[in-house]
This record gives C-alpha cells, sequence and structure tokens, in this order.
C-alpha cells in the first residue's frame, strides 16, 4: 500500500527517489525527454498530495509574514555563502519597488488630446556578507553633504592591520572578495605566488587603494598618493593594485573634471572601432580614451544611450523626463552609476517602499490577503528552490514557470479567485524583474546572479538618466545614425561596414549591441562567430518590458508613495499595466509610467497605441474616481516598442531554459585572437539585466583591449610577453585540458609532446573549489564526498565562478608520484607544497616553459585536423 505524504516537505522526498532512480536509467538522453520524465513525477507526487496532503506549511501565514515580506533586506540575504543561502531567496522578488530596469529604444508621439496615433518603436567578485547599516552610513556620508569632495586628511603611516576591517567592506560593496583575490587578479599575475603572505599583503593593500579612491572619487588618485599612507616595502604591491584597479575600472574612472583632464589631447596607441553608445560602449570609449587610444563609436540611433532613454515630455505649461527605457539604480553600494551621480553632484531619490494594490474593480486590496498571498508566493519560490536542489543537473531543462504551477495546483494554494489575481500580480512582478515569461525562464539558473546584488538603495535620478548618458558622451566621437551591417575581423585589425556604405577600419572593435540584435543575425560576422558563441547566444534568453509614459496637468494619484499596483481580471493578461511609477517627485511634473511585462508586453506592442492608452485611463478611473478623485486626459502619452526596434529587439538578458551563468561569460570571450571583444549587460554574468551591468562590462573590456594592445606592442618590438589575451588563452588551456595525459581527482595534466623522458616538464592544472569531474572514489579538495547532494548542487549553482583553476610546473616522473599517492586530493597537495616545494599560479604567471608546453600540444593536436585561418584584412588603420 502506498504511503501518503503528510507534509509538501514529504513529496520533495518522494520525488528525490523518482529522480534518483530515473538518473540512473536515463543519464544521457534528451532534454525534452527528462522533463517530460519530470513532468510526470512532479504530476505522481501531485496525485500523491491530493490523496492526503496538509497545507498547513504553505496556509499558515500571520500578519508578522507580511510585514517581514516587506521588511529591508540586510546585505547578509543578498551576500551569502551558499550554505547560508536561505532556500533560494531572491531580492529581486522579496521587495516590490526593488526589480531590474534595464530595457528601453526610440519612440514617437502625439498628443492623445489632439487624437493623433501614438506610434512607437520603443526602445561582478564572489559573494561576501557584509553590514549594510555600515554601508548605509558611509555611502550616505558620501552622498548627503552636498556631494561635495571629501578633504585630504594627513595620514599617518598605514600599519595593514589598522582599518582594513572597513576598507574590506567597502572592497565587497564593490565584488572583491574577503581574504582572496579574484581569478582576473590571478590572470592578471597581481602576485608572483598565490596563496602566501604576499598575498594576504597584496589584499590588504588593494582594499586600502579601493577605500582611498571610493572617499573622493572626483580626483584622480596617483600611486604617490598612496605612498603616503603605505610602507615603502609595500610599493610592487602598490604598483600591481594600481595598475589592475585604474586599468579595470575600479578606480579613477568617471566625468569628474580631474578624472576627464587624464585624457590626452593627441592619442598615440592603437585605434579602437565601439560598435553602440549605450553605457557599456561610453563606459569603454572614456577609458580607452583616458588610456590614450585613438577611438570611434558606431551608433545606428541618433542619441547616446542605447537602451537607457530619457524622453523630454512637455504640454500645457509643465514637462517631465521620462526614463522610458533603463530607470532604476539597483543598489547604491558599490555601484559605479552611483559614484558617476557623485561626480556630476546629482541627488538621488529613494524609491519609498509603500507600494497599495488595487484589485481589477479598483477597490483597495485587503492587507490580511495581501500578506497571505505573498508569503504563499516566496514559499512557493523556496519549494521550488528546494525541488531543484532534488532534481540536480535535471533542473536545467526544466522552466520555473511550469514548476510554480505545479506546485501550486498541488499544494492548494490561491484556489480563490481575488488570491489567485493577486498570486497572478506576483507573477508578472517576477516576469518584469526577469523580462521573460516564466514559461522561459530556468529552473537551475534564472536568480544565478542574486548572490551579487547591489547592496543599499534602490533610486531614481532626478531629471532621468539623460544626465549620466549626456556626461559619458561628452567628448567621445560618436558617429550617429550608422546602423552597423557587417564586422570583419582577422590578423591585420578589423572593418566595421555600416548601412550608409561606410568602412570604418581598426587595430580592435568593441560590440556592444544587445543581445536581441546578436540572435536576429542583424550584424554578420566575418569569419563567423565561433559555434560556441552562436550556441550561447542561442541559449540565452532576451525578453521584453514596454511602458506607458502619461502627463498629466496634475498630480491626481497622491504623493505619499512612488509605486501602486493593479490586478489583472484574468491571468493571461496579468502583466498589462500592472505597475505604475510615479515620477512626480523626480521628473520634474506630473508623470505617471505604467509597467507592461510578460505575455502582455509581447501583446502590447500590437496594440494600438490609442487603444493602450484608452485602457490605461479607465483603469485608472477605476481606482481614483470612487474615492471622488477626477481622472483628466493626458497632455502627452507615450508608448514603447522595444521589442519591435531593429536596435534592440527586446529590453535585458534572461537564464532561459537549457542556459546558465557560464552563457554570460561565453558571451564576454573575445574573437579573433583579441581582435573583436564584446561588452554589454548580457556579457556580465553578475549583473546581467541592470544598467550597472552595462557600465560595468565596458569597463571590463576597456582594461582587455587595453592590455591586448600592450602586449601586441611588446610583441612588435621583438619582446617576449605573457600573452595578455587571457580570455582566447583561457579558451585555449581549457581545450587542451578536455583531453589531459593524465587525471586524477582534481589534478590533470598535460605532456610536452616533443620529449618523453621522466625528467621533461609537464603542465599540472588543479582545480580549487567546486569541481565537477571527479575519477573514482578521490577525495577532490573541497570534501564533496562528505557534502549532501542538495547542498553540493546548491553550492554548484551559486558559486560557480569560485570555481580558480591554478597551474604549477612539475616533471612526468612527479605528476606519476603524485597520481598514485593515496589519501585523496589534500595529501597530494601537501605533497606538492611542502615536499616539492611548488608554487602554483595563474595562467598569466606560467612562464616560458608553461607557454611552451601549451604551444607545442596545441600544434600536436591541430597536426590532426584542419584549421581555418581568419580573414586577413587588407590596407592600415
Amino acid at each position: 500500500m502506498e504511503t501518503k505524504p503528510e507534509s509538501f516537505d514529504a513529496t520533495l522526498n518522494l520525488l528525490d527517489t523518482s529522480v534518483d532512480a530515473f538518473e540512473t536509467r536515463n543519464a544521457d538522453d534528451d532534454v525534452r525527454i527528462r522533463c517530460k520524465i519530470v513532468d510526470s513525477s512532479l504530476r505522481l507526487v501531485g496525485n500523491l498530495v491530493n490523496t492526503g496532503k496538509d497545507r498547513s506549511d504553505l496556509t499558515d501565514v500571520t500578519s508578522v509574514a507580511n510585514s517581514h515580506a516587506k521588511s529591508k533586506l540586510s546585505a547578509s540575504q543578498v551576500f551569502c555563502d551558499a550554505e547560508d543561502s536561505p532556500e533560494g531567496l531572491s531580492k529581486k522578488r522579496r521587495k516590490r519597488i526593488e526589480l531590474v530596469t534595464v530595457g528601453g529604444p526610440e519612440v514617437t508621439e502625439n498628443s492623445v488630446a489632439s487624437g493623433k496615433a501614438l506610434r512607437t518603436l520603443r526602445q561582478q567578485a564572489r559573494a561576501l556578507s557584509y553590514d549594510e547599516n555600515i554601508m548605509d552610513t558611509m555611502i550616505q556620508n558620501q552622498l548627503g553633504k552636498g556631494l561635495s569632495p571629501a578633504k585630504n586628511k594627513k595620514r599617518k603611516p598605514f600599519d595593514l592591520d589598522k582599518n582594513k576591517e572597513k576598507e574590506a567592506l567597502i572592497s565587497a560593496s564593490i565584488g572583491f572578495p574577503k581574504g582572496a583575490l579574484t581569478e582576473e587578479e590571478i590572470e592578471a599575475g597581481v602576485v608572483q605566488t598565490v596563496g602566501d603572505s604576499e598575498q594576504d599583503n597584496y589584499i590588504e593593500v588593494r582594499n586600502h587603494i579601493l577605500a582611498r579612491w571610493r572617499e573622493n572619487v572626483h580626483r584622480w588618485l596617483e600611486k604617490v598618493q598612496i605612498m603616503e599612507s603605505i610602507r615603502s616595502q609595500h610599493k610592487v604591491l602598490v604598483d600591481a593594485a594600481h595598475k589592475y584597479l585604474s586599468t579595470f575600472g575600479y578606480i579613477n574612472f568617471g566625468v569628474a573634471p580631474a578624472i576627464k583632464a587624464a585624457i590626452p589631447d593627441e592619442p598615440t596607441k592603437s585605434t579602437v572601432i565601439i560598435i553602440g553608445a549605450g553605457l557599456a560602449g561610453l563606459a569603454a570609449a572614456r577609458q580607452l580614451l583616458a588610456f590614450g587610444h585613438k577611438v570611434a563609436v558606431i551608433e545606428g540611433r541618433s542619441r547616446p544611450g542605447g537602451r537607457v532613454y530619457t524622453r523630454k515630455m512637455e504640454g500645457g505649461g509643465v514637462t517631465a523626463a521620462a526614463d522610458l527605457g533603463g530607470s532604476v539604480i539597483t543598489g547604491l553600494h558599490g555601484n559605479p552609476l552611483g559614484v558617476l551621480a557623485r561626480q556630476l553632484s546629482l541627488p538621488l531619490h529613494k524609491i519609498r517602499e509603500k507600494c497599495p494594490l488595487y484589485q481589477p474593480d479598483g477597490s483597495p486590496l485587503s492587507i490580511d490577503v495581501d500578506a497571505k498571498v505573498e508569503a504563499q508566493f516566496n514559499k512557493l519560490l523556496d519549494r521550488a528552490s528546494q525541488l531543484r536542489e532534488q532534481m540536480g543537473p535535471i533542473a536545467e531543462g526544466i522552466s520555473l514557470g511550469e514548476t510554480l504551477e505545479t506546485l501550486r495546483e498541488y499544494a492548494g494554494v490561491a484556489e480563490d479567485l481575488s488570491e489567485r489575481q493577486l498570486f497572478d500580480w506576483h507573477l508578472a512582478n517576477l516576469e518584469y524583474a526577469n523580462a521573460g515569461l516564466l514559461a522561459d525562464l530556468s529552473l537551475a539558473f534564472w536568480d544565478q546572479d542574486d548572490p551579487y546584488e547591489m547592496g543599499g538603495d534602490h533610486c531614481f535620478l532626478p531629471g532621468g538618466n539623460v544626465k549620466i548618458v549626456s556626461a559619458l558622451a561628452e567628448g567621445v566621437p560618436i558617429f550617429y545614425g550608422k546602423q552597423v551591417h557587417t564586422v570583419r575581423y582577422g590578423a591585420s585589425g578589423v572593418q566595421v561596414l555600416t548601412s550608409s556604405n561606410q568602412i570604418f577600419e581598426g587595430d580592435m572593435a568593441l560590440c556592444t549591441v544587445p543581445l536581441g540584435v546578436l540572435k536576429r543575425n542583424a550584424i554578420k560576422f566575418e569569419p563567423e562567430l565561433p559555434q560556441r558563441k552562436l550556441d550561447a547566444i542561442r541559449r540565452l534568453g532576451f525578453g521584453l518590458l514596454n511602458k506607458v509614459a502619461m502627463l498629466f496637468p496634475r498630480v491626481f494619484w497622491g504623493t505619499e508613495f512612488d509605486t501602486f499596483g493593479h490586478l489583472a481580471e484574468s491571468s493571461e493578461r496579468r502583466g498589462e499595466f500592472f505597475l505604475f511609477y510615479s515620477y512626480a517627485a523626480v521628473s520634474g511634473g506630473p508623470l505617471l509610467l505604467a509597467l507592461v511585462a510578460g505575455e502582455a508586453a509581447i501583446n502590447f506592442e500590437l496594440m494600438h497605441p490609442t487603444d493602450a492608452i484608452q485602457r490605461v485611463l479607465t483603469l485608472l478611473r477605476g481606482i481614483f474616481e470612487p474615492q471622488g478623485i477626477v481622472v483628466p486626459d493626458p497632455i502627452q502619452a507615450v508608448c514603447t516598442r522595444w521589442g519591435s526596434d531593429p536596435l534592440s529587439f527586446g529590453s535585458y538578458s534572461h537564464v532561459a531554459v537549457g542556459a546558465s551563468g557560464d552563457d554570460y561569460d561565453i558571451l564576454a570571450e573575445s574573437v579573433g585572437d583579441g581582435r573583436l571583444f564584446f561588452a554589454g549587460e548580457a556579457t556580465n554574468r553578475r549583473y546581467p539585466a541592470t544598467m550597472h551591468g552595462a557600465l560595468l562590462s565596458g569597463l571590463r573590456e576597456a582594461g582587455n583591449i587595453a592590455a591586448q594592445a600592450t602586449h601586441r606592442s611588446l610583441v612588435g618590438k621583438g619582446e617576449r610577453a605573457v600573452p595578455k589575451d587571457m580570455q582566447a588563452y583561457a579558451i585555449l588551456l581549457a581545450d587542451l585540458f578536455r583531453e589531459p595525459d593524465l587525471e586524477f581527482g582534481s589534478f590533470a595534466v598535460l605532456f610536452d609532446p616533443r620529449a618523453d623522458e621522466p625528467k621533461s616538464h609537464v603542465l599540472l592544472r588543479v582545480l580549487i573549489g567546486m569541481g565537477t569531474r571527479k575519477k573514482g572514489n578521490d577525495n577532490g579538495l573541497t570534501d564533496q564526498s562528505i557534502i549532501p547532494q542538495r547542498l553540493a548542487y546548491q553550492q554548484l549553482q551559486i558559486h560557480q565562478q569560485q570555481q580558480l583553476h591554478l597551474y604549477a610546473m612539475i616533471n612526468r616522473q612527479q605528476a606519476i608520484e603524485l597520481m598514485e599517492i593515496r589519501g585523496g586530493d589534500k595529501m597530494r597537495l601537501l605533497y606538492l607544497c611542502e615536499t616539492l616545494g611548488v608554487k602554483f599560479v595563474g595562467r598569466r604567471g606560467l612562464g616560458a616553459h608553461g607557454d611552451s608546453i601549451v604551444a607545442a600540444v596545441k600544434w600536436s593536436r591541430a597536426a590532426r585536423r584542419p584549421v581555418s585561418a581568419p580573414v586577413v584584412l587588407n590596407g592600415g588603420v
């Protein structure tokens, strides 16, 4: 006789059993088949639940749940280790106002009052817990006093133990781990040996430099200023940290007069063609100009900003600035947009948490119902997170939407019509945060970026984000109205061809076009992009968010809140005008924006603009006129059509079913031996779908381009240089190590094909972190064998980027001895470090012997298969 589960948790255990059995029988089956079998498992569980279910753990909700759900999240909930992660807690869906808002296009508008039709084209380090209250105070001190530059204080010689916790907090808010190097720092070779006292001292110096510049972002921080407060014996570390932080845009970036003064009058370095004048392209352009490069930005629109678009609306004696694309600065702590606002002395408006909800008939929603359904919704998301951990890799082929709906049905949640309408509102809110249908979002990785979210308040910029865009574009050579249709790249440089038959030539190119443009193959690449990148473009999702901006004669909706929501009558229209942003306090006029998300955003593009405006007005009048408030016709209204915009084809990216965070990294990889680079929010694994993610990606690629140019110039002078295009080098190493000569535990070995003596050098690689490949019963370096399956998968899902590959040179005989050592990888490491005295390095520190072996293995394997050469361009720069 079958045992009936006594609670929702019991259903998870039953499902775990069915999944384990399935994995044993069908480990190599197609993803679609896996989805069907898992769906069958879910339905089986549902039948069991329905015959003997106890819904108490989902429906036992008190008023405390509502206050908890609306309370401010601590940073530990955002920056947390996997083992401390509260079952998939997502900041994006816990607070109504803290939503990602990036997306947007060109619009055309007409006056509703005149009856004209409205047509429009519309437009990252490891997670670390830190005290958000301390950061709030520090940020407030920087923002609250007129945004004036901090006064320089005379410092005493710096003791590496003094103030280190405060400086570590600032460093953590920017994305650097406590007490560790990022993989990018290891690749850059900031220290000679990873893991020793030199690394510890470097980290203290790095944190100190970051804190010094964040104290006063109006200045250009020189090394000599840093040495005033650091002991002279650490000068080498100061040089390394300052170079790294400056090159990759962690310090000395932005639009302050002192920063702009650093741009040389006459560029002397290589020419870079940047495709797109959005935040990524503009940030990269300013950095490269400061580095001394010749830059040309090609923009298809008649304005800068891309999907960040502020439209001036006016009429009837009132004006307002409407952000039709990216609008919310999502978290101030460490956010480079906050730095730019400080440099421009721009105040920021904290978005207030009050967000009243109204039912389809316009009546206010009951507080008790609101609290109950919100708690149930969050509980289901937590259960979905637990479920994916039990499923393991199978969850990669299942959508978040089908999982939530299945769990909702089996738990008996939101069966009443009014509760279902509120539940649908939360689903629409989730689709807004991810710019995608829940049916398309990956259950396994939809929230992979949550551990890296910026802490602090979410804010509007009074007057619109055009203020930041204009400041970034000032002085940058931008060619407007030039839509790119072909990019050619080869050994001698790049060519960028536009629709106006112009050809731009340069040494390197940076492509910052939206993922939607790449998905549509709107730009032809010659030669074609690598299949690896094409697959990532295909797998990642690119969704849609639309807006209706309305300028009214007066503010009739009240001034005590910045947002309010409206519930739809049917699930099919749940995202239609579900959330309103009041811009009255920040736009300069009585401006109201209605958001359209999910399936409704797609259908919205087929709706006549006049019909859309009338629907919004009917909705607003249903809310406010029963309160005795007259809702006037808008003076001016604008509808967006980002999905139809040929320069975006959507709003922002998400992790679709079958994709993972790895695809963001793949999209960011350069191609053509360091000739063609990529930036944009969809290339930023830690901060996708955000304005600051786009900006940071531009700073990142400016550093990569500068490093590649330096490498190329050194090679041209006949000097040996460690390969600086570390993305391409990383891909090469990963490819070579797919077929190692030896592999055991977390170790892999490549032999030199030119020699087979016992003392001949070999290249050893060790994986530090959550190893994904294990041989036999060897214990990996993370003791994965003792980690429960659920926790192991959770750690893998959240901390993929914490895997580090370190390298060392040993000989063949030592490699064989290492393989035969008993006791697992920990004993092998002990043998390497203490017996052999081996020092591990990052990719950049392999040295001549390591590079020689890599090259020999590459050419040895290449001889076994044909290689297609890239196109070689004729002509100069």
